[in-house]
């Protein structure tokens, strides 16, 4: 006759074992079906193909900038006016043209003729005295010329006359006074030219007003990978507005297909700062390049002060895009589930309720101000950050700065929100609620 508590042992041995089983299954993460991970992979993709598009939006966005505005473009370029090595390397360059065409003889020839074959023999003993005297005497009204407003409206009205052409220079189509030579950039100092003569024959040096007509160039760019580049610049030029909505409908797209959204927005928001932080890190060095690679006749310091000048709005831009890469990744990681997360909002949240405690004590109440903010509380955020968002989007040229101070403005209207959501009576110890009278509605009503 079989044993009654063998077989009650049987019976806790079989349910023992389903117990290990089902917390084995447990453990184990159930395995994701392929269309899962299919969705996954394409998430990715999208992210990556949008992370590797920010830095072409960066040089689409500024191409499309200096090309398409002509005020941005005049900005761009006016502060070169005042440039002390641009206007040293124009000072010197318009010197050598007007010395060029100014004859030393003519000079005399007002002289007696008793006098003039000894002034002769004198200007063949110190004819390279003379000529430097001269020389000196011209680059000190030139540099005058050139340190005056006279030049800097010179130079802006120009600019912007020929706006068009900045098309040809970087594209190697239309025209103006820019023009694309010998894959250069150069810009016709006629003008400035004729203001030196002016000046010289006022201050009596009268021999100038023969010298004719001259059109002499000023070198703005100049480099062998002009020409072979216009064409990708004229690509970017025309996708300046496009890219950098494809490159943000594509990350978005990537991170609502993603499976965990906040990690992938964490990650997109990152990836799209280190890329165009690389692109950072290669225009110092395209810069570095491009001047070593100048010849020997050209200006260096007015070469470095062109180039940091055209390229400023690109930098702007460059730690724009990463500062808002920065924030974004912060924002996405501080509100969701990680402890450290946790913690910094735990810690937002009781230095809030400690100063709506010392308020409450101070005798200052919220009114009905509070319950309707508690009320509401959710889409007043949304609203809060569709207003920081739609702001960044409207501003004309927004810079790592404008970022920064948008950041800190919705956190500081966050925190007043938070601060008047404070129930009064949690915040502070005061007497009881007193049912519906107390509250202004039934017992459940906060």
């Amino acid at each position: 006759m079989p044993d009654g508590n063998t077989g009650s042992e049987g019976r806790d041995l079989e349910q023992l074992r389903a117990r290990i089983a089902a917390l084995e299954a447990r453990e184990q993460p159930p395995a994701r079906p392929p269309r899962h991970r299919m969705r996954s992979a394409l998430a990715a993709v999208l992210i990556v193909i949008g992370c590797l598009l920010a830095p072409l939006s960066a040089v689409a966005t500024w191409a499309e900038s200096e090309v398409g505005d002509t005020d941005r473009y005049v900005a761009t370029v006016a502060p070169l006016a005042s440039d002390p090595a641009v206007q040293a390397a124009v000072a010197t360059r318009v010197t050598n043209v007007v010395m060029e065409h100014i004859d030393l003889p003519a000079l005399l020839e007002d002289v007696a003729p008793a006098d003039r074959p000894r002034l002769d023999a004198l200007i063949g003993r110190l004819g390279g005295a003379l000529e430097n005297a001269v020389r000196s005497f011209v680059q000190a009204r030139t540099q005058d010329i050139v340190a005056s407003e006279t030049f800097q409206r010179i130079w802006t009205d120009a600019n912007r006359r020929i706006h068009a052409a900045v098309d040809k220079a970087l594209t190697g189509s239309g025209g103006g006074a820019i023009e694309l030579t010998d894959n250069a950039v150069k810009i016709d100092l006629a003008p400035v030219i004729e203001q030196v003569k002016q000046r010289l024959v006022d201050e009596g040096l009268t021999v100038a007003e023969k010298i004719p007509e001259i059109h002499t160039d000023f070198t703005v760019l100049q480099s062998e990978d002009v020409g072979r580049v216009k064409t990708g610049f004229r690509l970017l030029q025309l996708a300046g507005t496009w890219l950098p909505i494809v490159a943000v409908v594509l990350i978005a797209a990537g991170v609502l297909l993603s499976a965990h959204r906040r990690k992938a927005l964490v990650a997109a928001a990152l990836g799209v700062a280190v890329a165009t932080a690389l692109l950072g890190a290669g225009l110092a060095v395209f810069r570095l390049i491009y001047l070593d690679s100048l010849p020997k006749g050209v200006s260096q310091p007015a070469a470095e002060a062109v180039f940091d000048a055209l390229v400023r709005f690109l930098r702007t831009t460059i730690r724009n895009i990463v500062m808002l890469g920065v924030v974004v990744a912060l924002a996405a990681w501080l509100t969701g589930p990680g402890r450290y997360a946790g913690l910094a909002r735990q810690l937002w949240t009781s230095g809030i309720a400690a100063t709506r405690a010392t308020a409450n004590r101070a005798g200052l109440r919220t009114g009905p101000v509070g319950p309707w903010v508690r009320r509401y509380r959710t889409w007043i955020t949304w609203v809060l950050v569709a207003a920081a968002v739609l702001a960044y989007v409207l501003w004309s040229y927004p810079t790592a700065w404008v970022v920064v101070g948008l950041a800190l403005a919705l956190l500081f209207a966050l925190a007043i929100v938070e601060f008047l959501a404070q129930d009064d009576d949690r915040a502070a110890p005061g007497p009881p609620a007193r049912g519906p009278a107390a509250t202004g509605g039934p017992p459940g009503t906060p």
